[in-house]
């Protein structure tokens, strides 16, 4: 995972100033958003890594207003859909119609796009509506692309769903299945603000006072600093430490802590580790580094892995949240996992140990 020479000395001046940017941006959200910097740090980090944001939270945390905010501030199209129980598949994708050409005297079939054809899509209440319904998004999510008709219409780069959800209520909905929540690359939780946020709220939005946003990131720069995203570099101790991670979330595997065994089903499994991955690049590249830190692992973990874990009965009855039992993963995690392993000595290894690899004897 370390590529020497991946990146060029121009690209890395350019990570710098996505780092600058990228300040710039959060400063000016700050202008209409009050508090909430974890969250926004999270969906402009899934941004960068180019995937998919599930976002719960109780109404009137400004959702929609968050959203939209950063369509404005990245100069990205922004549609929403408020999903509702009569919301079928071509209210979101598109319908193909019959068209009268009057002058020809002949008719013909065209494709008139939905909503999703945009860049930034905020699927409101997603698990309002049914099945099939958010099976026709979760196809345009993957596979960035909608087919009617037997015609593939591929969607814009960059394409992002932001889905939110309510958990609150709960009565008529229809929960996603874990393969669905698989393709969202963070889920991120959006709480009550804290006492001075929410009096400096009720200053804002009871009075006069409008906030305009610049638009400060133009698409073709948001395309390049995508592109960048996954040439950053991360050590091969990182990796082996994010897959470990993972792996110790299985109840399945003889190395997984007893905690994991009494209350998680089933854990993350390779799409986890990808998302603690790009995260942690989309991350550095946030902050206008070209090397992943082990800082930037652990922010990734919570919004990568919190989705994908199922809990088992015992988990459930006893109240457990994810985000305790990853808290709990890390804390049981060797540190030494983490840290760079030490420099090989200059001694060469003897005949036998060289030829112990081939033959798996050590």
């Amino acid at each position: 995972m370390t590529f020497p020479g991946a990146l060029s000395r121009e690209e890395n001046q350019f990570i710098e100033g996505c780092g600058r940017a990228f300040e710039e941006a959060r400063s000016e959200i700050s202008r209409r958003i009050v508090g909430q910097d974890r969250v926004i740090e999270e969906l402009l980090t899934a941004l960068l890594a180019e995937g998919h944001c599930l976002i719960i939270g109780v109404p009137g945390l400004a959702k929609t207003l968050l959203v939209s905010t950063l369509a404005e501030l990245l100069s990205l199209t922004f549609r929403r859909i408020q999903f509702t129980p009569d919301l079928m598949p071509t209210d979101i994708t598109g319908a193909t119609v019959i068209a009268l050409d009057r002058q020809a005297r002949e008719r013909s079939l065209n494709f008139l796009k939905g909503p999703i054809f945009t860049n930034i899509l905020l699927a409101d209440e997603i698990n309002r509506t049914p099945p099939k319904t958010q099976a026709a998004l979760m196809e345009a999510m993957e596979e960035r692309q909608v087919t009617a008709g037997g015609v593939r219409h591929p969607l814009s780069r960059p394409f992002f769903v932001l889905a939110t959800q309510n958990p609150i209520e709960q009565e008529g909905t229809y929960p996603l299945p874990v393969s669905q929540l698989d393709r969202f690359l963070f889920n991120v939780l959006i709480d009550y603000p804290e006492a001075d946020e929410e009096f400096k709220i009720l200053e804002f939005t009871t009075s006069a006072y409008e906030a305009s946003v610049r638009c400060l990131i133009e698409r073709d720069w948001l395309l390049r600093a995508l592109d960048l995203v996954r040439k950053v570099e991360v050590e091969d101790h990182l990796v082996e430490y994010a897959s470990r991670l993972v792996r110790w979330s299985r109840p399945a595997n003889p190395q997984s802590p007893s905690f994991i065994k009494e209350w998680v089903s089933w854990g993350g499994g390779p799409r986890a580790v990808q998302s603690m991955l790009l995260g942690a690049k989309a991350r550095a590249v946030l902050y206008g580094r070209s090397a992943v830190q082990v800082e930037d692992l652990h922010r990734a973990v919570f919004p990568a892995l919190r989705h994908r874990l199922l809990l088992s009965y015992h988990g459930k009855a006893e109240g457990i949240e994810p985000d305790t039992i990853i808290e709990q993963l890390l804390l049981a995690m060797p540190e030494q996992l983490y840290q760079p392993k030490p420099a090989a000595t200059a001694k060469p290894p003897s005949r036998w140990k060289r030829l112990s690899r081939f033959f798996g004897r050590r």
